[in-house]
Order: structure tokens, then C-alpha cells, then sequence
């Protein structure tokens, strides 16, 4: 078995990945966040949460570290006390590295959250979509043809449960779709610009509802953790199939 360093890790995921393209934008310090970059890794768990039952499945996989889109540290420093406290403790404890991978997999163009939900659509004609200052992370384009809500839902996450709401104020017959995972719902001003037919995001809010009913677009709310479990999945096996490392994705859905 080869063994690769958590450092080899960290220089091949930000080449990949392309961390430079966001470093200036995104303060949730992405790479490595606990651990040693000196750490020998064989096994790698992949979760969307840096959260305890995250942590505890990679303790059961006897896996050396954890790679999560959403990590610990989101900019401003911390005291490590309460519950931020635990999880680090129980990390160092039992010597399991913790890697963290924010706006690059939103964004990047083949592994990204936007991506793969967009791959999963099947939409063509694909662009850039979705300013965050100044930086494209989302991306837009047009069904092969013409679809409707439900059967869109069905197609990405496989039936319509409670944790996935939409607003029907657009076209019934959709063409055209941007994507933008997560917290994107303040940028369905920009999907209403382009005239776009659906928006797709994961987090809901009363702010935005008066705005997508005069303006005529549908959008779904699938939730922040069923939209970004998809770059997660992707990781996990670009790593698997690129590098000697053995990938286990664990699902720890918050329904949200």
C-alpha cells in the first residue's frame, strides 16, 4: 500500500480544486483544519458536516482523516470551548485529521456541488452563473427539453419528501435553470435577471417569496445539506480514483 501524507494531500486537492481562484473571498480556511500535515493517510471518510457523528463514523472506518464542506472555522477566531471544543478535542484524541473544502466545491467546474446537481439535470449549453463578489460559483443552463417541477425533483433526488419545498410562480414547461447550492437564496434576483424559468438553491426565507411571485420564476428549496452533498460524493471518488487513498462516504442528512 502506498501511504501519502496528509501535506501531499493538501498540495493535490488545492491544485485540483483550484483554492487560489476563491482564497480572497471565502474565510472558512479551507484545507486542513485539525491535525498534522505530516499524518500518514490510507482511509478518508467524506461528510458534508464537520459534526460529531461525522467524526464518530470515521472512528468506525478506522479512517486517518475526515474531508467536510462545511468545516469548523469560518473566519473570524474562536474560542475552543463548548461544543467546537468537543469536536476538536475528539479529533486529536483519536489522531483523525479534519480537512475542509468550502467555495472550491461549490464552484469547481467538474466536482462542484453546481456542477453535478447541473450533470444530474442533463442540461446543456452549461455557463458560469451566480455572482459572489465578483466570482461565478454557480451555473446555469437549458434542459435537452421541457420538463416540469416534480419530475425535476424526482430526477435529482429521487422522490418529494417535506425537507424539499418549491415555489410554482414561472413556466410549467421549464427550460432553463440556474443552480447555485446551499445559501444561495438572496442571488434568485440574478436567475430573475436573466429570465431564467427555474432557480434551484437549498436554503428557503419568507424574504424572497413576494419577489419570485411578481416575477414570475419558479424555485426550489432543496434544502442545504441535499444540495451539497453532491461535490462531497464527487471528492470521494475523484480521491479513490486518483490517489491510494480508500474513500467512505457517510451520509449524516440534517434535513435542511
Amino acid at each position: 500500500m502506498v501511504v501519502m501524507k496528509m501535506a501531499d494531500f493538501d498540495l493535490w486537492t488545492r491544485k485540483l480544486l483550484m483554492f487560489e481562484e476563491t482564497d480572497d473571498i471565502d474565510p472558512s480556511l479551507n484545507g486542513l483544519q485539525v491535525g498534522d500535515m505530516n499524518a500518514d493517510i490510507t482511509k478518508m471518510v467524506f461528510a458534508v458536516d464537520a459534526c460529531m457523528d461525522s467524526f464518530h463514523r470515521a472512528l468506525d472506518e478506522k479512517a486517518q482523516a475526515v474531508f467536510v464542506h462545511h468545516g469548523l472555522f469560518w473566519g473570524p477566531a474562536l474560542p475552543l470551548v463548548g461544543v467546537l471544543g468537543e469536536r476538536v478535542r475528539f479529533l486529536m484524541k483519536n489522531d483523525i485529521s479534519l480537512f475542509a473544502c468550502h467555495l472550491p466545491l461549490d464552484k469547481h467546474a467538474e466536482l462542484g456541488n453546481n456542477a453535478r446537481i447541473a450533470e444530474a439535470l442533463k442540461l446543456e449549453e452549461i455557463e458560469p452563473f451566480g455572482d459572489f463578489k465578483g466570482r461565478k460559483i454557480g451555473v446555469k443552463g437549458r434542459l435537452g427539453s421541457e420538463s416540469d417541477i416534480e419530475s425535476l425533483i424526482i430526477r435529482l433526488f429521487g422522490d418529494w419528501d417535506g425537507r424539499i419545498d418549491a415555489l410554482r410562480f414561472g413556466p410549467s414547461s421549464i427550460h432553463t435553470i440556474g443552480v447555485i447550492s446551499g445559501g444561495g437564496t438572496r442571488e434568485v434576483s440574478q436567475a430573475i435577471d436573466e429570465g431564467l424559468d427555474l432557480y434551484i438553491t437549498g436554503d428557503s426565507s419568507h424574504n424572497i417569496y413576494h419577489e419570485c411571485r411578481e416575477a414570475g420564476i419558479n424555485v426550489i428549496f432543496a434544502g442545504h445539506y441535499l444540495t451539497e452533498v453532491f461535490g462531497v460524493r464527487a471528492m470521494a471518488e475523484a480521491v479513490a480514483k486518483e490517489t491510494d487513498i480508500e474513500t467512505v462516504f457517510v451520509d449524516v442528512p440534517t434535513g435542511y
